[in-house]
């Protein structure tokens, strides 16, 4: 049978290493997987923030539907997840590293602190292990390791260029590095073991980077995330797909995998229409290279609470290949989050958008569009990813694409609705959700 490796990392932008383009600083380990393996370019989380992002991962259910949907929160008790599905067919499911799920009797992982051990305990039963890195979260520089020159560096185009934005983005570029390295020394204990030619390993992100328009947002930056496997004698090396994934498609891989039937699994949480199946469909065909499509829409959801930042600030959206609809269900609320936050108040606050709002006072026309970008938003938002993949220019007005506008909006209400998601009602529901996650 088949062992199944899944390396998380926690606010990895999904463009930031070599195998995705990113020239800036050295990341081998990964950019060999994408050369033994498949890169997929459009692989999205349904959450830009950490929990709901974990649970949808490990449930194979979207954020309202699995109840995870706050930061800090926890799924419904009768969510049946990937460590019950794997289980029943066989396999140890250990976790190393970050959490951030819950409650327990859900998500059943075996606390792994030996990795190496956990990989050679009984070679004759299969395994599931994910290793959940807290690289690159803040704080950043926390390890030796040297940073980039900020002033050597290019930014991305959604950051306003100062200094203290450079020397963020240093720091966060050197811990991409050091997750690299760590993800090398696990790798490395995979050869150990002997299991190495057995074993699929999945390299993936819980969302995009905590940058102004990245994390806590629906914008790519914030859903769309690094998405790289290797499995052995499966995979072609060196492919990359532009098929469109989430991690809802994650846990009926994994159940496919390991041998078992996606569509015959009960994952405990009906939607409206009373379905118990995942939300999502195995990869495995695309993985085999059996099709070169995958989804039609992808889905994102922001709960923006009281947790963080205090205000409430709802977002949701759907995207197709080409276009993406984004709402925001309370756009006349000035949106904040821990990064508004004034320096020093908490660990994510790095200081860069005060800076920004400097600049937004001394008549800067690029710092006002960005700024007001992050924190004045309209009710609708329309993007065309082909040909303004940083989102920049918002079509919803556009005469000429009323009917992708409203189709768009069609979809997502029905998804919405069959999630069991009432949009503001649901947001102000938020609290019920959190408090349980680290007693139970």
């Amino acid at each position: 049978m088949t062992n199944i490796l899944l390396l998380i990392a926690d606010d990895h932008r999904y463009c930031d290493s070599g195998a995705y383009g990113q020239t800036q600083i050295q990341t081998p380990h990964l950019d060999r997987l994408a050369r033994e393996g498949l890169r997929a370019n459009r692989h999205s989380t349904p959450a830009p923030i950490c929990a709901p992002a974990r649970m949808a991962m490990y449930s194979g259910l979207h954020p309202v539907r699995n109840g995870g949907y706050p930061n800090h929160s926890y799924s419904y008790p009768k969510v049946r997840s990937i460590t019950k599905h794997l289980q029943e067919l066989g396999y140890r499911t250990g976790l190393h590293g970050k959490t951030h799920i819950a409650p327990r009797k859900v998500y059943a992982f075996e606390k792994v602190d030996e990795i190496e051990g956990f990989m050679q305990r009984d070679p004759e039963q299969p395994f599931f292990l994910a290793i959940a890195y807290t690289e690159p979260h803040t704080p950043w520089g926390r390890h030796d390791h040297p940073a980039p020159s900020p002033e050597s560096l290019s930014l991305p185009p959604h950051l306003l260029d100062t200094p203290r934005t450079r020397e963020g983005y240093a720091a966060y570029l050197s811990d991409v590095e050091v997750l690299d390295q760590k993800i090398g020394g696990v790798l490395d204990a995979l050869e150990r073991s002997g299991q190495a030619d057995r074993t699929v390993v999945i390299y993936t992100g819980d969302h995009g980077a905590q940058f102004p328009g990245g994390k806590w947002t629906c914008y790519e930056e914030g859903l769309r995330v690094p998405m790289i496997v290797r499995w052995p004698g499966v995979i072609e090396p060196g492919r990359v797909t532009d098929a469109m994934s989430q991690h809802v498609d994650l846990a009926p891989t994994f159940v496919e995998i390991a041998g078992g039937d996606p569509g015959a699994i009960d994952c405990g949480m009906p939607t409206a229409s009373g379905e118990t199946g995942f939300c999502g469909k195995s990869l495995v065909p695309l993985w085999k290279g059996a099709t070169d499509q995958h989804s039609e829409y992808t889905y994102g959801v922001n709960t923006q609470n009281r947790t963080i930042g205090g205000c409430v600030y709802p977002i949701r959206s759907v995207a197709g290949q080409r276009y993406k609809l984004i709402l925001n269900l309370n756009h006349t609320q000035t949106y904040s989050c821990a990064i508004t936050e004034p320096v020093g108040r908490n660990q994510h606050g790095n200081g860069y958008v005060p800076e920004w709002k400097q600049l937004v006072d001394e008549g800067d026309p690029r710092a006002q569009f960005l700024y007001y970008r992050f924190l004045h938003r309209p009710a609708v938002e329309l993007y065309d990813l082909e040909n303004d993949p940083n989102e920049m220019k918002n079509l919803a007005e556009d005469p000429s694409l009323r009917q992708v506008r409203e189709d768009l909006e069609r979809k997502l209400a029905e998804w919405m609705e069959e999630q069991g998601d009432h949009g503001m009602a649901t947001e102000l529901e938020t609290l019920k959700h959190q408090g349980l996650a680290w007693t139970d």
